[in-house]
């Protein structure tokens, strides 16, 4: 099974700068906008699944009524990393509450550590693979969660932007990276502003 894994649209606390974990802020006008696009450029999809966070389901949401697929199936697995203490917090409150935590790769109270995260994530995606019909997947979830399988098959970290994306295969709970995709281009969404539908 193809999954295409996306990085759900901009939220009000990724438009703020603040680290969100499990909190649930919504999406801004435009991290719509910017899903509105995406569907606009998606191939083909048999089934649209996401993290029950509501940045990334009304992301798949938007993208699901544009593109006639769905309804949208939430897994609870697909959430992002908990931030612990630090979440709502920008990077300059670490810093200034947590001195050099980030420099030193500490981590606060709370904070999801990647065995925890791995182990939620990959389960997840087995529901994914052995619950939901089809052969092509479009997963609307996380940057902490494309980040981490990433890096687990042995990909360095490179910033992944609202709407980015990343295809892997599964197979019988086995994955294989593939390459990341671009969705939107962030300069139409800037020229044409409210225009986008």
């Amino acid at each position: 099974m193809k999954l295409l894994l996306v990085r759900h649209g901009q939220s009000e606390w990724n438009a703020q700068g603040r680290w969100q974990g499990q909190a649930d802020p919504p999406l801004t006008e435009l991290g719509r906008r910017q899903a509105r696009l995406a569907a606009q450029t998606l191939g083909t999809f048999d089934a649209i699944v996401a993290s029950p966070l509501l940045r990334a389901s009304e992301t798949a949401a938007i993208i699901s009524a544009q593109m006639g697929v769905g309804p949208v199936v939430t897994v609870e697995g697909l959430k992002e990393r908990s931030a612990g203490e630090w979440s709502g917090l920008t990077r300059s409150e670490i810093e200034e509450q947590y001195p050099n935590y980030l420099a030193e790769g500490k981590r606060p109270p709370g904070y999801e550590l990647d065995p925890e995260l791995s182990d939620r994530v990959h389960a997840a995606l087995n529901e994914v693979e052995d619950n939901i019909g089809g052969d092509i997947a479009l997963v609307v979830c996380h940057g902490g969660v494309i980040y981490l399988l990433e890096e687990e098959l042995g990909e360095s970290w490179e910033r992944l932007g609202n709407l980015g994306a990343r295809w892997f295969d599964i197979h019988n709970g086995r994955l294989r990276l593939g390459e990341r995709a671009t969705l939107i281009d962030e300069t139409l969404l800037t020229q044409q502003g409210k225009d986008i539908v």
